[in-house]
């Protein structure tokens, strides 16, 4: 597979995987019908799911996941390095999306910095 195609399907993928990050942020976090519905807990299986992704959100686990596997990929050589960086941009991007932008804003730039450095 060519370069120019694989990087095609990279931008691809990451458009749907921000479409479906703001789904998530839209559909299931800031939508007023979940918070009558998820009164009773244990009800709905999506509640929980709900629930546990605000703590992750609140203590900020997705960003500095995210920055975290994008700083180790600056380090990584050859392959190893780009999958560690493309794996901090599909963490990066939801955390952008979803309330912490101030750390994750660095997990993507330096992830996409990685993924397009050029191979010796």
């Amino acid at each position: 597979m060519s370069r120019l195609l694989q990087g095609c399907v990279l931008l691809g993928l990451l458009v749907a995987w921000l479409a479906a990050s703001y789904g998530v942020r839209y559909g299931l976090m800031e939508d007023a019908s979940w918070v009558g519905l998820c009164a009773d807990p244990g009800q709905y299986w999506q509640c929980q799911v709900r629930s546990q992704l605000g703590l992750l959100i609140h203590f900020q686990v997705i960003a500095w996941a995210g920055l975290g596997l994008a700083l180790i990929a600056q380090c990584v050589p050859r392959r190893g390095g780009w999958w560690l960086a493309l794996v901090a941009l599909l963490l990066g991007v939801p955390a952008l999306v979803l309330y912490t932008a101030s750390i994750a804003v660095f997990a993507v730039v330096l992830a996409g910095l990685r993924l397009v450095r050029a191979r010796r």
